[in-house]
């Protein structure tokens, strides 16, 4: 939450820099290079949270296919 609101921030700034402000159209450019990469940083540990999740998943998913292949065993079938 707290990156959508930098970027809000950024988005009203950039509305009122002057074109011919040279020092805040850099300052704007940093800014938003420095927002652009966190943004980055947290893609990519979603992306490896949602991969951890999803190996999870999977070894749930063979666990319990094992699981019920065993009962079907000793029931007979």
């Amino acid at each position: 939450m707290h990156l959508l609101l930098r970027l809000r921030r950024l988005q009203a700034r950039a509305a009122s820099v002057q074109p011919d402000d040279r020092a805040q159209l850099c300052a704007l450019l940093d800014d938003i290079a420095i927002v652009r990469d966190r943004l980055m940083r947290e893609c990519v540990r979603l992306d490896n949270e949602i991969n951890r999740a999803m190996s999870r998943a999977t070894a749930i998913t063979a666990y319990g296919r094992g699981a019920q292949s065993v009962r079907a065993l000793r029931r007979g079938h």
